[in-house]
């Protein structure tokens, strides 16, 4: 089982973002098939049981998740975190629209559709009469193109 601890650990890591929560996920999991080996009829498929009880225990863990979270009048500001200045947020936004403004015509109206109306992919394809695979290939250029504006370097 040590030799495939790396798989495992990479398996582990896919069902977690934190490292170490991954690597106490892989513990727990090894624990459990160690409880049970008695009862695993086929050694050979071990890899399989630890998977299992890796995705059987992370459920478990996330279906036990405390929440905090408290009904207030007012919401809390953070510390440390100013609001930002509305000048500064009308400018950001002016200067998308003018990005958005130097797209060609088709793509600037898949943009706006995906991204201001918030239209899936397949009702953008449909409103244009076009293939979703059409609308996320344009789509992507456009992004592409947005990101590149030297205009829109402050909000990167």
């Amino acid at each position: 089982m040590k030799a495939r601890q790396p798989v495992l650990l990479r398996t582990a890591r896919s069902l977690t973002a934190n490292p170490c929560d991954a690597e106490d996920l892989l513990q727990t999991a090894l624990a459990k098939t160690y409880v049970a080996w008695e009862r695993i009829e086929d050694h050979r498929a071990l890899d399989g049981y630890v998977r299992r009880a890796l995705l059987n225990t992370r459920t478990s863990q996330w279906r036990k998740r405390k929440v905090d979270e408290f009904a207030c009048d007012e919401l809390p500001e953070p510390e440390g975190v100013q609001a930002a200045d509305p000048a500064e947020q009308q400018a950001l936004h002016d200067a998308m629209w003018r990005a958005i403004m130097k797209l060609p015509a088709r793509q600037r109206a898949m943009v706006v559709l995906r991204y201001y109306e918030d239209l899936s992919e397949v009702q953008t394809a449909e409103m244009l009469g076009v293939s979703v695979g059409t609308v996320k290939s344009a789509v992507s250029r456009a992004l592409g193109k947005l990101r590149e504006d030297p205009e829109l370097e402050p909000v990167r």
